[in-house]
């Protein structure tokens, strides 16, 4: 049986290492481009019933976790453009179980989420791949963290961000079988 750890965290939970190597930082970024074909391979056999099973109690759905991941990966898209473009710059946190709540999230079909992420990670490799390893050092602020992130650290945040969510929705179909 599992923990109610394993059940939030099923690929364990984000670590970061100031000593990312470059080929981590590579792998991670290819994890970031094949994130939306994991997630539309999976979404092929998922039926429109199965889109309101969750993987614990008291969870998002399904559906919220695919527009949960669009939401979440366009902020990233930005702020990592952000951190590109200005001098450490503050970003906009946002109330994420509050935008699984709103009605968009709780009953849109999951297709222009689907969307939304094979776009913004297109344009997010895009630019990643073109970077060089200097670039991935430079940084924005987290103000609910009260310190600055790295974009290594953010890619490989994303990183694991895309396939913690893909699990979650691997045990939901697993679960409510």
């Amino acid at each position: 049986m599992l923990n109610e750890d394993d059940l939030r965290y099923p690929i364990g939970k984000f670590h970061y290492s100031n000593e990312t190597s470059w080929d981590e930082l590579k792998k991670a970024i290819k994890d970031i481009a094949v994130l939306p074909s994991w997630l539309t391979e999976t979404a092929e056999d998922i039926q429109e019933d199965q889109l309101s099973n969750t993987y614990r109690d008291e969870s998002w759905n399904i559906r919220q976790i695919i527009h949960h991941i669009a939401d979440s990966h366009t902020n990233a898209y930005i702020r990592f453009k952000l951190a590109l473009t200005e001098d450490r710059p503050t970003i906009k946190p946002y109330n994420e179980n509050l935008w699984s709540a709103l009605h968009d999230a709780k009953h849109l079909e999951i297709q222009p989420s689907l969307y939304i992420i094979e776009g913004i990670h297109d344009r997010w490799v895009s630019i990643m791949e073109n970077l060089e390893p200097e670039d991935f050092k430079r940084e924005y602020y987290h103000p609910e963290l009260y310190r600055l992130i790295s974009l290594s650290e953010c890619v490989m945040l994303y990183s694991w961000h895309g396939r913690h969510h893909l699990r979650h929705i691997q045990m939901a179909l697993e679960v409510n079988v």
